[in-house]
């Protein structure tokens, strides 16, 4: 097959060809760089780390919309004391078993994807914008902090 059979090699060299061609001129680099679909594609997708970091995001939307119907259903038919003792134990039955999951993984592998570089004096990966990058499992701490009983 001849290189410029490829469907990006064609549209570079119309591209370069043809002064019509919107956007400005390619790059010294860029016309250099190796073209190929697969490069294409794999460019295209995100990387793992921030899959999984919007499947976490989301997934404690999805438990925050739950507790909240809970919590104002449970609300509605028990008042004062009743209620609290009522949702802590809601909150302490509360399964969060495969977001808990998908934490710990992303605690332990989001250091090694982003190639985060390591604080010599801590002894720990650097903070990104200020914070930590590890997140902390949900359960029923949180959800207390999130909906409280008082």
């Amino acid at each position: 097959m001849c290189v410029s059979d490829e469907p990006v090699q064609r549209l570079l060299v119309a591209s370069l060809e043809d002064p019509r061609s919107a956007g400005r001129p390619l790059s010294d680099r860029a016309r250099q760089s190796a073209r190929s679909l697969e490069a294409y594609l794999r460019a295209g997708v995100r990387p793992r780390w921030m899959e999984r970091l919007m499947e976490i995001e989301s997934g404690m939307a999805r438990e925050r919309r739950h507790l909240r119907r809970v919590y104002d259903a449970l609300r509605a038919e028990h008042e004062g004391d009743d209620f609290a003792a009522r949702w802590r134990a809601v909150a302490g039955g509360w399964r969060f078993d495969e977001l808990n999951e998908l934490i710990r993984t992303h605690n332990e592998w989001y250091p090694v994807e982003r190639d985060l570089p390591m604080d010599l004096r801590t002894r720990d990966y650097v903070l990104i914008n200020g914070r930590s990058y590890r997140r902390r499992e949900l359960d029923a701490g949180w959800v207390l902090e999130e909906f409280p009983a008082a």
